[in-house]
């Protein structure tokens, strides 16, 4: 039956198998949800365990991050604490070698040993630099450290502690244990005991002859017993020696010597390093250098007919004497200001002190070049000195002050600074150093010295003071009121010939030129102040052109406008002027007393009969107000109760205005006259 219908057979066996192929679909299907579900629950699970690793996973990083920063600031302590062990390992080998040193008696043996000791100690010496300079870096970050982790809490209490412990005792180690380990330790022992090896070969070396070859007169066999004389290690080793005597004086200075630098030190640091280098200098010269020429005078004097020494001592004081060199070049060279003046000639003068002294150490040809430098050094000084003080000349002839002159006619602080800066140059100690600089300029310039040393020194501070007065007069050209240009002149030039009047300063422009320059133009001043502040007063009382009709009114117009215009005047007095010398205020007080006070009480006598003459101010009263307005102390608030007390009792009367510069009228007659003699006083 099959085989009739095989598409039939065919047929039910592909439905047979679609049935089981659904069926296997259904199942799958089933699966399918199963791990769909199951998916979903092993991803909510994976959310929850990831977030709760997220702070572990931020506190893993933040911990890695902590053990970085900690690891670089622990890394150079560790280095410096290594630095340390070394340095106390090398230390006890020295000590090592040197009692073996000791007790040696072997040449051979001996200078094996000696080797070793200078590598032991140039070993040192290296480990003590990297301490020095490693040190202060690797400090400063450990505390960096200390303070973040004390800040943010990040680490426990305990550790935090201990850190810190740990940064102290590091800190005071470093402080108290590099100095002395440069200076005064092992080391510094180490250098001397090489000096003492040094100084007995170099003895040995002198009583065996040297220069001397057994058996011939060679030159050949001379060159070659002194070729190994004053070799650099040799040199070396005295020059630290020399160096170090004055490095315990702590020139820090002598490393700021380009013009750049020392033009932005702050003038306080700068003035004081000058001195020091003055100080120090000298002590190199007499003290160090003389000391050192002798040891190789005696070491080495006997070599060669002395050839020899003098080499050794100059190339062991050169490169200290450049330091030197270099410090003082360096102020020479910078910016040329005022108050430099006086410390570079400080330096000259220490300079030519020690100029016969200097030439006596560095004598002969071997010193040639370090004489030349010490003669360049002075010629730069000399060149400085004379053009700060021409270029101070040239600020005060400029008026580069930049200042509008002062508003209540007192000393300008340019004429102040000026007079002072001329009372000191000319002083004993800056005198005669100034004349020499002035002196030399010249003679260096012109080939001779074309005027005595004296009448240099005196043209010099002329040019300066007639610089003065030509900026004084154009401070005052621009004042527009005529009372204050006149107050401004006289405070001024007799401020400048009461300030030199029996200095140094005074006698050297002799007492003729300052009263011919200045006591008599501010005579002048006070003359023409006083006419022009109170003589319009006086000639408001003027007792003609009061007719015998109108005696009366005329009397107290008169008397009424002298009254508003003396207010008037001496609210300017205490608003604007100022007159700040006390002997200049009190003699000017004086004459406008006897000015004033006798012209207003002739008045009074003059109409009491038709005046109420009580009324109005008495001539006392007058002249004590004139007191208040010249006393120097509070006048305004006196001022204020003497003007209100002269206002009531002219309460009611007629104001009368008046121009009192051009009201005709006599002439004042006070103690300043014109055209007085040279010889009077204000």
């Amino acid at each position: 039956m099959e085989d009739d219908y095989p598409m039939l057979t065919k047929l039910e066996s592909a439905c047979s198998d679609l049935k089981t192929l659904l069926s296997s679909s259904a199942n799958l299907q089933t699966d399918l949800t199963k791990l769909d579900t199951n998916f979903n629950g092993l991803q909510e699970t994976l959310n929850v365990a990831s977030r709760r690793l997220a702070p572990l996973h931020s506190l893993s990083i933040a911990s890695k991050a902590l053990e970085t920063r900690i690891n670089r600031a622990v890394s150079p302590a560790l280095v410096l604490i290594d630095g340390f062990k070394i340095s106390e390992s090398l230390q006890r080998k020295l000590v090592d070698i040197s009692s073996k040193l000791s007790v040696q008696k072997s040449e051979t043996r001996r200078l094996r040993l000696l080797i070793k000791y200078v590598d032991c100690v140039d070993k040192l010496n290296i480990a003590i630099d990297l301490i020095s300079q490693e040190g202060g870096p690797a400090i400063q970050r450990l505390q960096e450290v200390v303070e973040f982790l004390s800040r943010t809490k990040a680490t426990d209490q305990f550790r935090t502690h201990r850190l810190r412990e740990t940064l102290v005792t590091l800190k005071m180690l470093y402080e108290t244990e590099v100095d002395s380990m440069k200076f005064d330790g092992l080391l510094d022992e180490a250098l001397l005991n090489l000096q003492d090896e040094f100084e007995g070969i170099l003895h040995q070396l002198r009583h065996h002859n040297i220069g001397v070859e057994d058996g011939g007169d060679d030159d050949g066999g001379v060159a070659a017993g002194v070729a190994d004389l004053g070799t650099e290690m040799e040199v070396e080793v005295r020059y630290k020696r020399a160096a170090k005597a004055l490095m315990r004086l702590n020139p820090v200075y002598l490393r700021t010597y380009n013009p750049e630098e020392i033009d932005q030190m702050e003038w306080e640091s700068l003035e004081t390093s000058i001195s020091l280098w003055i100080q120090h200098f000298e002590l190199a010269v007499k003290t160090v250098f003389v000391s050192e020429k002798n040891l190789c005078n005696r070491v080495l004097g006997n070599i060669m007919d002395g050839v020899i020494w003098q080499e050794c001592f100059v190339k062991i004081a050169d490169k200290i004497m450049a330091v030197f060199f270099r410090f003082g070049e360096g102020v020479a060279r910078s910016n040329k200001e005022p108050q430099k003046l006086f410390k570079l000639l400080d330096m000259f003068d220490s300079l030519e002190q020690l100029k016969t002294e200097f030439s006596e150490i560095f004598e002969g040809e071997a010193g040639a070049d370090i004489c030349s430098r010490f003669r360049e050094l002075e010629k730069l000084l000399v060149h400085a000195s004379t053009k700060v003080y021409w270029e101070f000349g040239l600020q005060i002839e400029g008026n580069q002050d930049g200042l509008p002159p002062p508003q209540d006619g007192s000393v300008p602080k340019l004429v102040r600074y000026a007079i002072n800066y001329l009372k000191y140059l000319t002083t004993d100690n800056y005198s005669e150093p100034m004349a020499q600089v002035l002196r030399t300029e010249q003679i260096w310039k012109a080939g001779t010295l074309l005027k005595p040393t004296e009448n240099l020194l005196k043209e010099a501070i002329s040019n300066v003071m007639e610089a003065l007065q030509r900026n004084i007069e154009s401070k005052r050209s621009f004042y527009k009121d005529k009372v204050l240009y006149h107050v401004f002149t006289m405070n001024t030039y007799w401020y400048i010939y009461m300030r030199t009047r029996n200095t140094e300063l005074g006698k050297l422009l002799s007492e003729h030129y300052m009263r011919k320059n200045y006591k008599v133009v501010a005579e002048e001043a006070a003359y023409l102040y006083e006419k022009q502040a109170w003589g319009g007063l006086v000639r408001l009382l003027d007792k003609e052109g009061t007719n015998d009709e109108g005696i009366e009114a005329g009397a107290k117009g008169k008397i009424e406008a002298f009254l508003k215009g003396f207010e008037e005047i001496a609210q300017r007095h205490t608003s604007r002027y100022s007159i700040v010398e006390a002997d200049l205020r009190e003699q000017i007080k004086e004459a406008t007393v006897k000015l004033i006070v006798p012209a207003y009480s002739d008045f009074l006598d003059a109409f009491s009969t038709v005046l109420a003459v009580k009324s109005y101010s008495s001539p006392e009263s007058i002249e004590g107000l004139l007191g208040e307005i010249f006393s120097g102390n509070g006048r305004n608030s006196v001022m204020g109760s003497r003007q209100r007390e002269l206002k009531e009792r002219s309460e009611g009367r007629k104001s009368i205005s008046s121009d009192i510069d051009q009201m005709p009228g006599r002439r004042s007659v006070g103690r300043f006259q014109r055209n007085r003699s040279n010889t009077s006083d204000l």
